[in-house]
């Protein structure tokens, strides 16, 4: 089920169904066999984002599954009287998925982004907590706002030398969402996710708030007073300006009715 917020198509899905639907996608029983299917993530900045980014609000339009990365997605869902029940975060799928994975033994994960030192990390982590799933590949591009034609075709040359079940995107946003949109039709593929941050959260780099934070929908606060020079402007700009915008949606509905 998915629901419209903002003019983005929403899943209302609860993590354990997302996931299940994704894992259906990778057995074939969902979906289209001969496409790459991938994920996005919808949260306030995001949003804000894309307000001045064509390329990459189409990217996040056209995901398969856009998943409510955000308490602020689910309280503008309640506001406006649509079912987005739970906030379900790009760490959620990443690690409900490969349980998955795992249990079924014989699939093959890759990851496109971040540092060589932060891949090393993760593929030694996926090696303890995964063993029946394969890090078929990984890849750290350059630290570059924009990849030329011949980076970004080595990109796509590596990966599907491989030919892995999942490729996990960190490029940060909204670089990865427009990679993926923009190569996914070239990808051998079944399913990409674009999930920033996690590279760094699995890796141990950088500390993911305690649950407490999370369930509380102030996920955000122990990582501005961590990181404050990277997330000031989402907790300041882009927060505020999702919340208009969601205040004004509500105000048209009402003043239709």
């Amino acid at each position: 089920m998915k629901q419209e917020i903002l003019g983005y198509r929403v899943d209302t899905h609860s993590v354990e169904e997302c996931a299940d639907s994704v894992f259906a996608t990778l057995q074939g029983k969902a979906g289209d066999r001969g496409r790459c299917a991938w994920l996005a993530c919808l949260n306030p900045h995001s949003y804000s984002v894309a307000l001045d980014d064509a390329l990459f609000r189409q990217a996040l339009q056209d995901a398969d599954w856009l998943v409510p990365d955000g308490a602020g997605v689910v309280m503008a869902s309640r506001l406006l009287g649509q079912g987005v029940a739970e906030r379900v975060t790009g760490s959620d799928i990443f690690s409900a998925l490969h349980q998955r994975m795992n249990s079924a033994g014989g699939m093959k994960v890759f990851f496109l982004g971040a540092t060589e030192g932060t891949l090393a990390l993760i593929r030694a982590r996926m090696v303890r907590e995964y063993p029946d799933i394969t890090v078929a590949g990984t890849y750290s591009p350059p630290f570059k706002a924009a990849y030329s034609n011949e980076e970004i075709d080595d990109m796509v040359k590596t990966i599907n030398a491989v030919e892995p079940d999942v490729l996990w995107v960190g490029m940060t946003a909204p670089k990865q969402e427009k990679w993926i949109d923009q190569n996914r039709s070239r990808l051998k593929v079944k399913f990409a996710g674009a999930i920033g941050a996690v590279f760094d959260f699995y890796a141990g780099q950088v500390q993911r708030s305690h649950p407490i934070f999370q369930r509380l929908g102030l996920e955000w606060l122990p990582r501005l007073i961590q990181q404050p020079r990277r997330l000031w402007r989402r907790m300041f700009i882009s927060a505020p300006l999702f919340v208009w915008h969601v205040f004004k949606q509500k105000m048209e509905r009402v003043r239709e009715c």
